[in-house]
């Protein structure tokens, strides 16, 4: 079973239904974690960064860039943060394949695809302090309708 809980409704309805499924059988496993999942404009973003870094440093593909951040940034904010993803990771990953075999294990592990808004954005800052210190700056671009936004929220603010 999977749920959001986003609302007073919807967590009376998950507690109402742990008690049923409870009462069932005695024996419940659960795994409960907070925080929105990722944004679409983070994912654009890190997508583009990706390309941009592969652009400006030409060491590597932009797929070559995605394995290198899903390994050496996210794979950590995960381990540290997911006693699941930590054990699956060490267990099977960490212990067992070499250095290139890891980086092709990327292509086949979700990393910032199961990360929350949070943790992708401690990615894309881990990211951006990586790549400036080599000479490539990162930077999120806003778009028109988010100024408009940002501006809507500031506006509102001030009249409340």
């Amino acid at each position: 079973m999977h749920m959001i809980v986003n609302s007073q409704q919807t967590l009376s309805r998950a507690l109402g239904d742990i008690r049923e499924l409870w009462a069932e059988g005695k024996y419940l496993r659960i795994s409960i974690r907070s925080g929105q999942d990722r944004s679409l404009p983070q994912n654009s973003v890190i997508h583009c960064w990706y390309e941009q870094v592969a652009n400006e440093l030409r060491e590597d593909s932009p797929l070559g860039v995605k394995r290198f951040c899903k390994l050496h940034f996210g794979v950590p904010i995960l381990r540290a943060e997911d006693a699941e993803f930590r054990e699956m990771y060490d267990s099977a990953i960490k212990a067992t394949l070499n250095y290139e075999q890891k980086l092709k294990a990327m292509d086949f592990i979700d990393v910032t695809s199961i990360m929350s808004t949070k943790q992708l954005t401690a990615y894309m800052d881990e990211m951006r302090d990586h790549y400036d210190k080599h000479g490539v700056k990162l930077e999120v671009k806003e778009t028109a309708k988010s100024k408009r936004k940002k501006q809507a929220r500031a506006a509102h603010k001030g009249n409340a």
